[in-house]
């Protein structure tokens, strides 16, 4: 399959998918978009928002649209690391040592209120993110692929939570805060509530995810592109209102995230717009205003905003 047929597929199934789980979220496009690309992507997003606004609702809907092995974990401050990746348990029957495997052996991995569990649970975890396999005892497991976390994060902070360090959230390729509904979305929800059954229907597979992220890692960017995406990066080490700026780990997440929405855009081409779209949710979480600026009004947000405008398109070759 070379790549324009391959794209076809991506936009098609990307489609179905969208068309599905707008059965049951709705006014969250956005949402479904940015959980789409960070599939393509093998990349992992972190969810925050309020309680009770659907954000652990669209993630299992999300998972069951894939046909995958899924896994909530809900994460108190008394779950441990071994809860999550697993241990060697003695049997007593065979006198013998076997793994016992945690909820991080899964496809899509739901994990609801990460904040909520110690720093060394916190640890366990995002180590598998980032490395894609897990060790107990001194024993190296692979995950299987494709791979994905996707954690919840409460908007308030509240007694008894471990806010994640920069350091930790630059695991995440995506941050997405997720809203309330509008007036006009939560009447639909009300009046669709008790019609629609909460079960979403199987739309893909996993064989079929694995050539959709082989086909996406194909896309092709051009050397402007990448320049433009190099550029973003470097005006924010340069920004006096930041004093943390994007790391070499935003660039690839920028581009990989970009060749994903070109591809879900039915395009096997990326384009500087592709590279504006996932700016915000790619950067937001990467970069931190210094303390005076904070006091001024100046937010992440803004300053992202601000460089899109500054920054041209059309860079010539440098």
């Amino acid at each position: 399959m070379d790549v324009s047929d391959g794209v076809i597929l991506v936009r098609n199934t990307a489609r179905r998918i969208t068309q599905e789980l707008g059965r049951y979220i709705i006014g969250k496009d956005d949402l479904v978009e940015a959980l789409l690309l960070c599939l393509l992507a093998e990349g992992h997003i972190l969810l925050v928002g309020n309680p009770g606004i659907a954000k652990t609702t669209t993630a299992k809907l999300f998972a069951q649209t894939l046909g995958c092995v899924f896994n909530r974990q809900q994460f108190t401050p008394d779950v441990l690391a071994s809860d999550v990746i697993g241990s060697y348990v003695y049997d007593q029957m065979t006198h013998d040592f076997h793994v016992r495997k945690g909820g991080i052996f899964s496809n899509i991995v739901m994990v609801d209120e990460i904040n909520r569990a110690s720093p060394r649970t916190q640890a366990a975890l995002l180590e598998s993110m980032e490395e894609r396999n897990v060790t107990i005892e001194g024993t190296t497991f692979e995950l299987d692929r494709p791979f994905m976390v996707i954690a919840t994060q409460s908007a308030i902070p509240y007694e008894g939570t471990y806010p994640l360090p920069t350091v930790q959230l630059d695991r995440f390729a995506m941050m997405v805060p997720v809203e309330y509904p509008t007036r006009d979305d939560e009447r639909k929800l009300l009046t669709a509530w008790g019609h629609v059954a909460f079960q979403a229907t199987q739309v893909t597979d996993r064989d079929t995810l694995l050539r959709m992220i082989e086909i996406v890692r194909n896309i092709h960017v051009d050397e402007k592109v990448i320049w433009y995406i190099t550029d973003l990066i470097a005006r924010t080490r340069d920004n006096p209102n930041l004093r943390l700026p994007a790391s070499p780990r935003g660039s690839l997440a920028l581009l990989a995230c970009s060749r994903a929405l070109a591809a879900v855009r039915g395009r096997d081409y990326v384009i500087p717009e592709d590279v504006k779209r996932v700016a915000r949710p790619v950067l937001n979480h990467r970069i931190v205003v210094a303390r005076e600026p904070e006091f001024s009004g100046v937010t992440n947000v803004g300053v992202i905003t601000d460089l899109l405008g500054e920054v041209p398109i059309n860079l010539a070759d440098q």
